[in-house]
């Protein structure tokens, strides 16, 4: 609306000094020939109703151009890609000139890009050592910790299961001595009737002895009797030394205490009695070789 109004404006403009101008025209014709009026007034009508020929110049003073806004951005961004192209084609007419190296020159960019190579690929390769490190150490803190885990489950009722230890052994003290004493026991001579009562208490004995050794096997507990064995000093403790020239120096001649195992570990060491003066297990094997 507004560009609308400015162009009536600027052609009523146009108009009103076109037909002051005629007016000013005729007036000194008129003056100079009068003679000659007529012809003048003939082609007035020319004069004053010109065809309106709008300059450039005009719209421009008004603010306006000539050319519709769609054609004005067509034509300046031909421009400029006509420009960026030319920027283009001198830059690299430019490079090109520059690149222009001697078989020196170039022998000598080779040799560095190969020096910035093989500096690239040592830093590779260390970071290639620095992460398989860090992986190997961390599988082994993944296998320590899963270790350290299913021997906290394996060995978790070790305290418990040792001090336990005793009651078995007096359990199985008791059992004995039990059955001993009742095979002494005349049951002929038995008027109050204590020797069934007897036979009742050490059936019971037995009975808690075998249910004790079966809950502690059942949590990984074990009973060993290393009658007969050499002594090991990792599963035997030593209490006193027999003579007995019969048996290889080091046989365990006497236990005094089982021994238990908690698993593949060592709950409790058996207490034995280990025996001396014969002969040495590496005797024994010279003398074995010599009549074979």
């Amino acid at each position: 609306m507004v560009a609308s109004r400015l162009l009536a404006r600027a052609s009523r403009q146009c108009v009103a000094a076109a037909r002051r101008r005629s007016g000013a025209a005729l007036s000194v014709v008129a003056a100079a020939k009068p003679a000659a009026a007529e012809p003048c007034l003939l082609r007035a009508p020319y004069m004053l109703n010109p065809p309106l020929r709008y300059s450039t110049t005009i719209f421009q003073r008004f603010g306006f151009s000539s050319t519709s806004p769609g054609q004005s951005g067509k034509e300046e961004n031909q421009h400029k890609d006509q420009e960026s192209t030319n920027a283009s084609n001198d830059a690299s007419d430019e490079g090109i000139e520059d690149l222009d190296f001697s078989k020196e020159d170039l022998v000598k960019l080779v040799l560095e890009k190969d020096g910035l190579l093989k500096s690239k690929d040592e830093e590779i390769n260390e970071m290639k050592d620095k992460v398989l490190r860090s992986y190997a150490e961390m599988e082994n803190v993944i296998a320590r910790t899963k270790r350290e885990s299913e021997n906290s489950k394996k060995y978790a009722v070790q305290n418990f299961s040792k001090s336990m230890l005793d009651v078995a052994d007096n359990l199985t003290r008791a059992s004995s001595v039990v059955k001993e004493s009742f095979l002494k026991i005349d049951t002929t001579k038995d008027s109050t009737g204590a020797v069934p009562l007897l036979k009742t208490l050490l059936e019971g004995v037995d009975m808690t002895d075998k249910q004790l050794a079966e809950v502690f096997k059942k949590f990984g507990v074990e009973k060993f009797d290393p009658l007969n064995e050499k002594f090991d000093p990792s599963r035997h403790y030593a209490i006193f030394q027999i003579p007995d020239p019969s048996k290889p120096s080091g046989t365990v001649a006497s236990v005094v205490k089982v021994g238990y195992m908690l698993h593949d570990r060592v709950l409790r060491p058996a207490e034995v009695g280990v025996t001396e003066g014969g002969p040495t297990e590496e005797a024994g094997e010279h003398s074995e070789q010599k009549s074979s």
